[in-house]
């Protein structure tokens, strides 16, 4: 009955359903984001991570801007002289955090947690 409840409340676009439907919880927490607010080149070369930060000075001097950065294609980066591996982790993560699916973390360095 709750699953038929949640499928009519979602059709109708109400997204306080867990506040009506006895039972249902959310799955997440309100604590600070670990993520970095404003992303630069360097930023964002640092969370790639894999040794592509190497090119943080060519890429600032040539690209400048990291919305620029987010639109270059590979023969750009060729012909800066990136090697293929670090082009194309750079151009994976520029996909990736266009869509929304990943970003750079504030401590890219501290990925364990504490125990």
């Amino acid at each position: 009955m709750a699953w038929k409840q949640m499928i009519s409340l979602n059709r109708m676009g109400l997204s306080t359903w867990p506040e009506l439907v006895p039972g249902a919880v959310r799955f997440f927490s309100k604590s600070a984001s670990p993520y970095i607010v404003k992303v630069g080149i360097p930023e964002f070369l640092t969370g790639v991570g894999k040794g592509v930060e190497t090119h943080t000075e060519k890429l600032e001097k040539d690209i400048g801007d990291f919305q620029k950065l987010l639109m270059t294609r590979t023969l750009k980066l060729k012909k800066l002289g990136i090697p293929c591996k670090h082009r194309k982790l750079i151009l994976k993560y520029t996909h990736k955090y266009r869509l929304g699916l990943w970003r750079p973390r504030a401590e890219p360095g501290n990925h364990k947690l504490n125990s």
